[in-house]
């Protein structure tokens, strides 16, 4: 089932989505105090390419650097990229069909507006008790 939906994700939004991330990754790696943003971007990018059967766990070494960069996150891209989740969503929720997917981008609103501190496993992981380096 986690195939289907991602398959149905990629052709409906995942694609778009993916490419709003690389997009705001390469826009935050030209200068190099963006780089650990553009990274974040570009790890949240592949999650929103195949979220099905991933999860995203909070980090327990994730200090106050995460809590700093995620205010200048917010302001820089992460209100942009929260906006088309929402849009997205909205949009997929008309349809029966779509409303899976609709609520797989509501549930990716959090991480796109705060994603440092965060990490992307697999559901069975974080199930299983994830050990968080």
């Amino acid at each position: 089932m986690k195939t289907i939906l991602n398959v149905i994700w990629l052709v409906l939004c995942g694609f778009w989505m993916f490419l709003g991330y690389m997009l705001a990754g390469v826009l935050l790696c030209i200068t190099i105090i963006g780089i650990p943003f553009g990274l974040a971007a570009f790890r949240i990018g592949v999650y929103a390419l195949w979220p099905f059967g991933y999860t995203v766990v909070d980090r327990r070494d994730a200090g106050a650097p995460s809590c700093v960069g995620n205010v200048l996150w917010l302001i820089l891209a992460g209100w942009w990229l929260a906006l088309g989740h929402i849009t997205t969503g909205i949009a997929l929720c008309i349809t029966i069909i779509g409303i899976p997917l609709g609520i797989a981008n509501f549930k990716m609103v959090p991480v796109s507006l705060l994603p440092l501190g965060k990490e992307i496993v697999r559901t069975d992981q974080a199930a299983h008790g994830y050990p968080v380096h």
